[in-house]
């Protein structure tokens, strides 16, 4: 499905989930659901919070599949940079697999973050979300000019990252031109 931002052309394959209902609290004070995901939502469940590595084949295998079709002319995977903090960045697992099987530049060190952002998750509203990211990520000009970038995410739900990631991309990188692609985005809009 097409997602819309400052790329020229951007997409998600799937849903994350099917439904999600709310079902309590744990005895910690947390909210818990019942959730049902997509199959690419499951897969990517199990390689972000149960560090399945298993999964990588099938999330890569879908998403080269559909890049192949898409033929979008790009020569650089760049991967968004990870919020959270994690031994291992299913992001960058995931990118490095998918530039390798379809014979891109894998480039994490092209844009990175110049200052800490909060975890987006939890902030609703889409303003606020794009004054929290105004500056928060630098392009390399030396390496990006002139390059046409496939801008790849797990999870959007806003485009709040991506769309300021791609302005740094053309802004400051000088990106002939970007486009956006994520495993999976929500259901909701905020």
């Amino acid at each position: 499905m097409r997602i819309p931002g400052r790329w020229r052309r951007g997409y998600a394959l799937d849903y994350h989930t099917i439904r999600s209902e709310f079902i309590g609290y744990n005895e910690f004070g947390h909210p818990q659901y019942d959730t049902t995901y997509t199959e690419l939502g499951e897969l990517l469940y199990r390689l972000k919070y149960q560090s399945d590595h298993s999964s990588i084949g099938g999330i890569v295998g879908a998403v080269a599949e559909f890049v192949e079709t898409w033929r979008p002319g790009v020569d650089v995977l760049v991967p968004v940079p990870a919020t959270r903090t994690r031994a291992v960045q299913p992001v960058m697992l995931l990118g490095e697999a998918l530039a390798r099987r379809l014979g891109l530049l894998f480039a994490p060190d092209w844009v990175r973050k110049v200052r800490d952002v909060p975890e987006l998750k939890n902030v609703h509203d889409l303003e606020e979300r794009l004054h929290l990211l105004e500056g928060a990520h630098e392009a390399n000009r030396a390496m990006v000019e002139g390059h046409r970038v496939l801008l790849f995410d797990d999870l959007y739900r806003s485009g709040a990252t991506m769309n300021a990631i791609a302005g740094a991309l053309y802004d400051q990188g000088g990106a002939v031109e970007v486009y956006a692609l994520t495993l999976t985005r929500t259901r909701k809009k905020r």
